[in-house]
Formats: C-alpha cells, structure tokens, sequence
C-alpha cells in the first residue's frame, strides 16, 4: 500500500488546483479522476471577479491566461420593459469591483481542467484517469481503492479531499449531511461559436415573456449562454432539434444584439437542470475535508461556482501549508467561513432568480419597479456588488428580510 500526504478524489478544477498547490508546496499529493477525457458538461466557465483575485492568490492566474483565458470587461441588464439604447448606455464597468482585475474570466470548461491536471502533474502529483474508485475509508486512517487500467490498488493518506462533485462519494462515505433548497426554475445551458458579432468583451443578463438569459462570451465569436425558464416546462427544449428552438429563444426584442446569439452554432451539448442550492453544515470528518460542489453549490443563477471553489481550494491549502495538525479542529474556521459565505450567497441568488427568472405580468411589475427605484437609489443593487466583489464585502444588514422586502418592493 502507497501512503500520500493527501488523497484528492475528483481530478477537476477544485481537485487538480488543490493537487497543484499543495504538490507543489512539497506535499506527497495522489489525485484520482474518473474520467478519462474531460468533457463540456454545461459546468462552470465563469469566475467572478472576487473569484479571480483567489486564483491569484493560488498562483494559477498566469496559468488559465496562457490557457486562453478571457476577460469581460462590462455588463448589461435587459429587460422587456426598458429601452435597449438606454440599457446599453448604462453599461457597467466591470473593473471597479477587485483592484487589479479587469473583470470576470472565462474559460471553456474542459480546457481548465486539462490545464490544472496537467499542472498538478508537472508539480510532482502523482495523477491517474479513467479510475473508478471502489471504497473509502475514513477516520485516523484514510484509505482508498480504487481501480485503474484493470487493477485494484489501495492508498492511505493523512487527508482524504472530495472534490467529487454534487453526487459525491466522499461526502457520503463520511456521512456529511447536504441541505438543499427547493428548485426555482429550469436553467438550460449551451456554447455556441460563430457569433463573432457580439461583443467579446460584453456580459449580459436580461428578461422577456417567459424566457430569462445570461450571455458570457469566451472570445474568438464563442459564447456560453444560459437560460431559465419555469419549472413546469421541464421539456421546452428536449428532442433533437432543442439547440435550435433554445437558440430561437433568444431571439428577443429587448436585446437586438441577440440576433448574433440566434445565428450562432451550437459548439456542444444542451443541458437542462433545476436551480437550487445545497449546503454542508460542516465540510470535512475525521480524515476528510470537501471542496467544492462536494461541500455544497450555490444556484448557478449567479454563477459563483468556480468563485466558490477556489476560494475553497484557497482556504483549506492556507491551512494545510500552515501546520501540521491537520485533525478536524484545524478545520472550523473554513468551516465558519463557507457557511456564512454560502448562507450570503444564497440570499443574493434568491433576490436574482425572484427578479430575473419570474414570468408574467406580476414578475414585470416587479422587475419595472425595482429599476426604476434602483436608479434613485443603488442600495438596491447590493446583491448584485455581492455576486462581483464578495459577499464579505457587504455588511450583515444586506442579507436581511427587511433589505429582500425592500428590493422586491414588498416592504
């Protein structure tokens, strides 16, 4: 049996960032992936600004720019019930949110991870792909089998990471409880490219009819897009032809722009899926600590996943580099941190899904007041400067009931 410092289970962007780091801060380091090529999945591509400054910290942003990294530079919000001229002329700026950073990045989903995994190799991982791990073992002495090219092999380390998804094995064989939240609406995601008309340094969200959609271009006429629609329509976009009829959607008289989104290929699948949020109450056991999706998600409505995950990656390397004890005391404050994080986070995506992803003549009532109000008064938009900045950047009384009411108009 091999012994590691760490056993990191899940070769994607938490587990490949986390193996990079810590093998490269002298750490005996296995990382096992299940896949054996990494796929567009419809996963995270999008980083917040907040979210760059913890790669940076990492030490990994030079290398997602030489991956072909792109930055947005300015946002948009669309609505069927303002003027597209005016909506465009209050594009905003988004550098003002993290000194030092122009913008969110992006990045195609598969490349980030090849890159990390790569990364975590050439730092002194020992890393394997197209592995099915068969057990874990938890407590003072971790272990894990698992399978790969036709043999079974076992491995002990003082640390198991899961970094293993939303299905994760690792949190269930430790017996970590998930929380999670009622689905809002229906998120369908797709890349196309060949929509070089559209604007590569543009983001924009916007709303019409029954029909909400998020635009994130990645450079070169590719965009992810992203849209919502109501729960009770879960097959709007099924059959062969839904890349089609999901790209018709977009075709909306609040954006014009979006004629180049319409006339766009689609460069991947369409996925489908509830949003929602899930939640740990507490992210690690004895001999075992969760990063990312594994600890719980926040609602891709405000697409904070891989913000979320490198601050993970970030917090918990801080602590494994800091001391040897690595028991489940040394744990708490990421702990403490990510469940306040989270608790935040989730209130500002439900302010965002209750204004942007609400059909009908009610839901544009609302979302016309609150730009209206909004435009007088910016306190409004502090859910929004959470998502970009940080949700640590706001005071507690942001994440109240009585600021929720104010927001959506029903104090």
């Amino acid at each position: 049996m091999q012994r590691y410092d760490l056993i990191i289970v899940g070769g994607g962007i938490g587990g490949s960032a986390l193996a990079q780091v810590m093998a490269q801060a002298g750490k005996s380091v296995l990382l096992l992936e299940q896949s054996e090529v990494y796929q567009d999945r419809v996963r995270g591509e999008w980083i917040a600004p907040w979210g760059v400054d913890e790669v940076k910290r990492l030490g990994l942003y030079d290398l997602l720019m030489n991956a072909g990294g792109h930055h947005i530079t300015h946002h948009v919000t669309f609505d069927e019930g303002r003027d597209p001229a005016a909506a465009e002329a209050e594009a905003l700026p988004l550098s003002l949110f993290r000194e030092g950073v122009p913008g969110p990045l992006c990045l195609g989903h598969p490349k980030h991870c090849q890159t990390l995994f790569d990364a975590a190799k050439a730092a002194g991982a020992q890393a394997h792909r197209g592995v099915r791990v068969a057990s874990v073992e938890v407590g003072a002495s971790p272990r894990v089998t698992f399978e790969v090219g036709g043999e079974t092999r076992e491995a002990s380390a003082r640390l198991v990471v899961g970094a293993d998804g939303r299905t994760s094995h690792v949190r269930e064989t430790a017996a970590i409880t998930l929380h999670q939240d009622k689905p809002h609406h229906w998120f369908a995601g797709l890349l196309v490219e060949g929509a070089p008309g559209w604007r590569d340094d543009l983001q924009a969200i916007g709303t019409e009819g029954d029909f909400g959609f998020l635009a994130f271009p990645q450079g070169g006429g590719r965009i992810r897009l992203y849209g919502g629609y109501a729960l009770d329509e879960a097959r709007r976009f099924k059959g062969e032809d839904g890349p089609r009829r999901f790209l018709d959607a977009f075709r909306l008289n609040c954006s014009p722009e979006n004629r180049h989104i319409v006339d766009g290929t689609p460069a991947g699948p369409l996925f489908s899926y509830i949003n929602a949020d899930a939640w740990t109450d507490q992210p690690f056991a004895p001999g075992v600590v969760l990063v990312g999706d594994a600890a719980g998600w926040n609602d891709p409505i405000i697409g904070l996943g891989l913000s979320i995950t490198y601050r993970d990656v970030r917090i918990v390397s801080d602590i494994l580099k800091a001391s040897d004890d690595w028991s489940v005391a040394a744990f708490a404050p990421y702990a403490e941190e990510r469940a306040e994080r989270m608790r935040r986070l989730r209130f500002a995506g439900q302010i965002q899904s209750a204004l942007d992803m609400e059909f009908g003549e009610a839901a544009r009532a609302r979302r016309h007041s609150y730009h209206e109000r909004a435009a007088a008064d910016p306190s409004l938009r502090m859910h929004s400067f959470a998502v970009m900045a940080g949700p640590e950047t706001l005071p507690p009384e942001a994440f109240t009931e009585e600021h929720r009411a104010r927001v959506l108009g029903t104090a």
